[in-house]
């Protein structure tokens, strides 16, 4: 077998048996087909969404009334609507490319759509416009919700970058170009500086929004925002009456001005903040704090609390008894006789704010009552004291009972 696997005419041999045998394998038609040809049936689908494409010198001319999409139906055999409905691999158009300015009637075309469908599109013409395209410059003007700027603050004039942009459109579109603003948008309410992107916008006189090309499309807008700041004088009000013995010498504050923040006229009208200071209470010195008080529609005050400084002279007393009570001004013709008090004597209560001199005695105090004018009879004269400087007094004692009579009767 080796020797025969060696021999190249046995390889021929053996080659030429197999592809006799596969021959002979193989079924035999005698030529004739097994195919037989059914007509498929035509069906029709309606396509809808199908983008138009317009063909025109888009660097001179623009044209409107060209809808973005339109609905197509088609009809023909099975399997080319198919294919033609998931492939959607055909092109709806119109050819303005050698249409002229003005309003012209122009029918929809369709191309790679194929020869045995049927394209139908309602209506299949359409009535455009084609203008001259003109590119003009405007300045661009920034605009805010002036709710965003928190309470407080003021906002300046808004800046923008770059000031103008290029508009591109329609010729009697540009002539209605009334507003290019660029809106500054947000949700947070501004206290610092801000700096953001705005698209541009364009509008006629009735700000209805124009169909326009802008470039840039978006412009940086900054707005400075400032605190409304200004610093006013803290006034001390006094509120009640210092107690029996007590008298307010001082009261100071630690901050002498405050910094009130609000609106522009807010601010206008106001010239000082307070501090109420309630001296009933108040019967030594004390350092208290207390609220700086602001007026409506002030937003901020700073320093909210100050502390205040209260000195007070607080009344020393001592009681001089047994002073007697001395006659003046009677005429030579009458005598006197003190019956009230019938020791003819009064207590005085000696006070002051400053220290009571130790030691005063009757002999520091002169108390008397004047009869100068009197005439016979009983009187209630007030009786009268002369004592020290730099105290007062109270006598336990206001008036007195005098009987008067001629000394010879």
């Amino acid at each position: 077998m080796d020797k025969l696997m060696d021999n190249p005419w046995f390889i021929k041999i053996l080659a030429l048996l197999m592809a006799v045998l596969l021959y002979s394998a193989v079924p035999n038609s005698g030529g004739k087909t097994t195919e037989i040809n059914v007509p498929g049936e035509n069906t029709t689908e309606t396509l809808a969404d199908i983008p138009v494409k317009a063909y025109y010198d888009t660097e001179n001319l623009v044209v409107s009334g060209i809808p973005d999409t339109v609905e197509v139906t088609i009809e023909g055999p099975m399997p080319h609507v198919q294919s033609a409905k998931a492939l959607k691999n055909f092109e709806i158009f119109v050819d303005l490319t050698n249409a002229k300015i003005g309003n012209q009637k122009v029918k929809f075309e369709v191309s790679g759509l194929s020869e045995k469908l049927k394209a139908t599109i309602e209506p299949n013409s359409l009535m455009v416009a084609i203008q001259e395209k003109v590119t003009t410059e405007f300045t661009v003007e920034a605009e805010f919700n002036s709710d965003l700027i928190k309470d407080g603050y003021s906002a300046g004039q808004p800046a923008v970058k770059p000031k103008k942009v290029k508009i591109t459109g329609a010729k009697d579109v540009i002539d209605r170009i009334t507003y290019v603003k660029a809106t500054l948008e947000g949700r947070d309410l501004f206290d610092t500086t801000v700096t953001k992107e705005a698209q541009v916008q364009v509008l006629d006189k009735d700000l209805n929004k124009l169909n326009v090309v802008v470039e840039p499309a978006t412009v940086e807008v900054t707005i400075p925002i400032k605190s409304n700041d200004k610093t006013v004088p803290i006034n001390i009000i006094e509120k009640g009456t210092p107690p029996d013995g007590v008298t307010i010498e001082s009261i100071d504050l630690n901050v002498k001005e405050a910094v009130v923040s609000g609106a522009d006229d807010v601010l206008k009208d106001t010239d000082h903040v307070r501090v109420e200071v309630d001296v009933s209470k108040i019967n030594e010195n004390t350092t208290i704090t207390l609220p700086v008080i602001i007026s409506n529609g002030i937003t901020k005050v700073t320093p909210e609390t100050v502390e205040v400084t209260v000195v007070v002279k607080k009344e020393q007393e001592t009681t001089v008894s047994d002073i007697p009570i001395n006659i003046r001004g009677l005429s030579e013709q009458y005598e006197a006789v003190i019956n009230d008090p019938s020791n003819q004597l009064v207590n005085l209560l000696v006070f002051g704010t400053g220290p009571v001199p130790t030691g005063l005695g009757p002999n520091n105090f002169n108390i008397f009552v004047d009869l100068t004018g009197f005439t016979e009879g009983n009187h209630n004269v007030p009786i009268q004291v002369d004592g020290p400087p730099g105290v007062n007094w109270k006598p336990d004692k206001t008036s007195a009972i005098i009987t008067i009579t001629r000394e010879n009767a």
